[in-house]
């Protein structure tokens, strides 16, 4: 492996750090932007201390050298030295190649399908609660895989509560802090009943979305009523397959959703069923038949190609073999990232007791945790 060398490039506007990997580049202006010193960053919150117009016009580099695990470089028009360690410019280069595929799955996420039925990520509670190490790595396989199960959670109203308190907050929403879900005189959603559910996102009405979805059994005798989960980013990856044209339609013109169930509450959005990044990375799935609104923002001659494409989606979605399926036993939960994750429901029978209850989060407390467990020593 050839030993890590620095040079100049352009008259200094760009540094080159010679790695075991090849040749990475970095702008003068962008590591200027991104010094890592007190003066440019805070040292104890490490916030950024100037801002853009604090940045000279000219970042030429003057001077660059390696000193033992850091490069030393000087801007020449301010005289000023930053270092940076070797392996966090290694970490943060950007001169690669970029994936431009329309579609392509983000990073840490693995695509599946019903195979994943003999491999169901699962925690167990007490542990994740006491034990950082199991709970990394079931946060992490939520991270991967977009849900998860969860065992030996106490049977209680309200337990879900501590599954939150494992990586952030409740997000309380019209429906309340939690939700009860089990069959109820005139409902003011269908998941209040016994019927079953196709596979859908929660939420769609809502800007933004909440992005996590907990779900904890505490009473299931009914006959039926098992859960099925299916991965939206897969489904729509399988669509791009065999319908490029159409998954481009769906993730370039805006679908509605609605909701007014109850009084007072009348929630509505605009978003593409499949969404993705300037870059073409899938972000979020939204897909909720109950919820949908007739679509307007389609132009006439794309709306048959339009209803084409999201029928064909539907039955990827509905097809057994996207699907993982279980039923819950009291004491058990799982939680979906309802960006990417659809969740289903089987009809049930009045015979037996069929009795869960629910909450939102979101992400970015999830990954805060998952970043913080990952960094501890």
């Amino acid at each position: 492996m050839p030993t890590p060398a620095v040079s100049l490039l352009e008259n200094g506007a760009v540094l080159a750090l010679q790695t075991g990997a090849g040749v990475l580049r970095f702008h003068g202006v962008w590591l200027r932007d991104n010094a890592l010193d007190a003066a440019t960053r805070d040292p104890q919150n490490g916030q950024r201390l100037i801002t853009l117009a604090d940045l000279p016009e000219d970042c030429a580099i003057s001077s660059a050298a390696l000193r033992d695990d850091l490069v030393s470089i000087t801007f020449a028009s301010e005289g000023k030295t930053v270092d940076f360690p070797t392996q966090w410019l290694i970490d943060h280069a950007y001169d690669h190649a970029h994936d431009a595929t329309r579609g392509h799955a983000p990073q840490h996420v693995q695509l599946w399908d019903s195979a994943l039925n003999d491999a169901v990520p699962i925690g167990h509670f007490p542990d994740l609660k006491t034990n950082p190490i199991p709970k990394r790595d079931w946060l992490a396989a939520i991270r991967t895989f977009g849900f998860a199960k969860l065992s030996g959670v106490p049977i209680a109203s309200g337990a879900l509560f501590g599954i939150v308190d494992l990586f952030g907050h409740v997000r309380e929403t019209n429906y309340g802090r939690h939700f009860e879900v089990r069959t109820e005189v005139n409902p003011t959603n269908l998941a209040y009943t016994g019927l079953g559910l196709q596979a859908h996102t929660d939420n769609p009405y809502r800007d933004p979305v909440p992005t996590l979805q907990i779900l904890a059994c505490l009473e299931n005798s009914a006959e039926g009523g098992d859960n099925m989960v299916v991965d939206g980013f897969a489904a729509a990856h399988m669509l791009n397959q065999v319908n490029p044209a159409g998954f481009a339609l769906l993730s370039q013109y805006s679908a509605r959703f609605e909701y007014a169930g109850e009084a007072g509450v009348r929630l509505s959005s605009r978003r593409p069923v499949i969404e993705l990044s300037p870059e073409g990375t899938l972000q979020a799935i939204r897909f909720n038949a109950r919820s949908s609104a007739a679509p307007m923002d389609v132009p006439f001659d794309d709306m048959p190609a339009y209803y084409g494409a999201l029928k064909q989606l539907s039955d990827i979605i509905d097809d057994p073999a996207s699907e993982v399926r279980f039923k819950l036993a009291p004491g058990e939960a799982f939680i979906v990232d309802n960006t990417r994750v659809l969740h289903a429901r089987k009809g049930y029978s009045g015979a037996g007791k069929r009795w869960l209850q629910g909450c939102y989060a979101d992400k970015d407390g999830l990954y805060s945790t998952l970043a913080a467990l990952e960094a501890a020593p």
